[in-house]
């Protein structure tokens, strides 16, 4: 398990509690004690956690042992069946698409992948998506649309994979289909930002009736180094970029980028895989219930007034 400086604490008091609870299972007389130190923890994270700056949720935004889309696919989608390829030109596995079940509806599923290890994280590109993988995604997009499957996308990716390759194949045109396919979908669309959220590789995925982001995850326009590159020459201040560019659930929560803010599992998601796929399961269908009530062309005109409202200026 990789733990980050300032997780070190906490990371030990949750194992201490993940090995506590194999304890309770063998033996029920464990299991007030269980409680009391689950909410210990509970209070201990919260605590801890409560004066993150910036950039150091961007870090847990990006932590190694986070839950990523193929991990929340496994534990809330049902009879899975991944779709491969763009017809076009290749399959790009930075983006995973299929059809499955999701509490007993038939969803299509959308979502950036990144991979575990040097020889995984080759093949998934980082998580960071080639033309084809954003082509791969309308494809999905116009699929649901047409059989009325609500879309739920699953955004983590540090941003469009910016080699001359992808350019040369239309990234650019790829990513703006995405968003145009998407704002026209007269199905529910959900989206969830499980990680980091980086430029218009990520917003080819977020143009959504919803938007809901875990505890630590982020989006913005661009990563804190890479703004700190271009306007002061300098990636060291990347900890003075990331509070600029407001980027934190919070922050996103208050200017109205996203509707929800998903509590992650005490010590972050990569704590527990699977209460954190419970938690944002539970969100997803309490927004699916609300958005139900909508008919077809009432969906892609509230997708539109919520985009439109975005950043806008009344004078008051």
């Amino acid at each position: 398990m990789h733990v980050l400086p300032f997780e070190k604490t906490i990371a030990e008091l949750v194992d201490k509690v993940r090995a506590f609870r194999v304890e309770a299972a063998k033996n029920e007389s464990l299991r007030p004690d269980l409680e009391k130190l689950e909410e210990e923890a509970g209070r201990a994270s919260k605590e801890a956690f409560r004066d993150l700056t910036p950039m150091q949720k961007v870090l847990l935004s990006r932590h190694p042992n986070r839950p990523y889309t193929l991990d929340y696919i496994k534990r809330v989608v049902a009879d899975f069946v991944e779709m491969r390829g763009d017809r076009r030109f290749a399959d790009d596995a930075s983006i995973v698409a299929g059809l499955g079940t999701f509490r007993g509806r038939s969803v299509a599923v959308v979502g950036h992948q990144k991979g575990r290890g040097t020889k995984e994280n080759m093949k998934r590109n980082f998580g960071m998506p080639h033309p084809e993988g954003y082509r791969k995604a309308i494809r999905l997009y116009e699929l649901a649309d047409r059989f009325g499957l609500p879309i739920l996308t699953f955004i983590d990716t540090p941003g469009a994979y910016p080699g001359i390759g992808a350019e040369e194949r239309g990234q650019s045109e790829a990513i703006g289909a995405a968003l145009a396919a998407l704002a026209r979908a007269r199905v529910p669309v959900i989206a969830s930002i499980i990680g980091e959220g980086g430029s218009g590789g990520a917003l080819a995925l977020g143009v959504a009736n919803r938007v809901l982001v875990l505890e630590f995850g982020c989006y913005s326009v661009i990563s804190p180094e890479g703004c700190a590159a271009i306007l002061w020459k300098n990636g060291n201040r990347a900890e003075e970029a990331a509070k600029c560019l407001r980027m934190t659930a919070p922050e996103l929560l208050g200017l109205k980028v996203v509707d929800e803010v998903v509590e992650e599992p005490p010590g972050g998601a990569h704590q527990d895989h699977d209460a954190s796929a419970e938690r944002l399961a539970n969100a997803i269908e309490r927004h699916l219930g609300q958005l139900d009530k909508l008919s077809p062309d009432a969906l892609a005109d509230d997708r539109y007034a919520k985009f439109r409202a975005m950043g806008a200026f009344t004078g008051e």
